[in-house]
């Protein structure tokens, strides 16, 4: 799959629930262009397993930092909304999410997961004789991350293994880089932070930074 990043997020209404035991429709691309805000959306393997509970508290305990910064965040999963809310009524000390509050996509069907080209299938083989196509892996999502900016396009995609958990300071560093470019029309250069250096995109620009850092 070609990188999204400079496009559109797909435009596609996906199931969704909510720590209310909601499903309803959500549409990634819609939430950020309508709210003119900026998304987070992360994407996990499944409910009820090890590195993903951490995650999901992760970004929840960071929500009122993305909120100061104008940004939405989603998780999301191919299990169903079902399943969810399972998880949601289950206790932090016993595995579960009990106290997220962002809404979770519930793509059971795969159709968002397909575009985005982030299901675990390491082969697919056509069966003749059952007329079915075949998967091998697991066929649910890497730990795959998007930032989507106003406008509805894709500014930043990162995608880790299943054991490699994220670090959630990332993407409010990204988030700050991001909007910096926006607001002062200047790049950010490596390790960039809020309230450090940035540079001119230009010859100038880079002599000058580089030779004060």
């Amino acid at each position: 799959m070609a990188t999204l990043v400079g496009k559109k997020f797909p435009d596609l209404n996906v199931d969704a629930m909510n720590e209310m035991g909601d499903t309803f429709k959500l549409n990634v691309l819609e939430e950020a262009v309508n709210n003119k805000k900026k998304v987070v959306l992360f994407w996990y393997p499944k409910d009820f397993t090890f590195v993903c509970p951490t995650e999901l508290h992760a970004f929840q305990a960071a929500l009122p930092e993305f909120e100061k910064r104008n940004t939405i965040v989603i998780g999301a999963s191919c299990d169903t909304p079902e399943v969810h809310f399972a998880w949601l009524n289950t206790a932090k000390d016993n595995g579960g999410i009990e106290g997220v509050t962002y809404p979770i996509l519930a793509d059971s069907n795969r159709n968002l997961a397909s575009i985005l080209g982030i299901l675990d299938i390491t082969n697919e083989t056509y069966d003749e004789a059952t007329g079915t196509v075949q998967v091998e892996g697991d066929n649910v999502t890497y730990r795959a991350t998007y930032i989507i900016d106003e406008e509805g396009t894709v500014v930043h995609e990162g995608v880790n293994h299943m054991p490699l958990g994220r670090n959630v300071n990332e993407y409010l560093r990204l988030i700050d880089a991001y909007t910096h470019v926006q607001e002062k029309g200047e790049v950010c250069p490596a390790n960039w932070e809020e309230g450090k250096e940035a540079m001119q995109a230009n010859r100038d620009g880079v002599a000058s930074y580089l030779a004060s850092n």
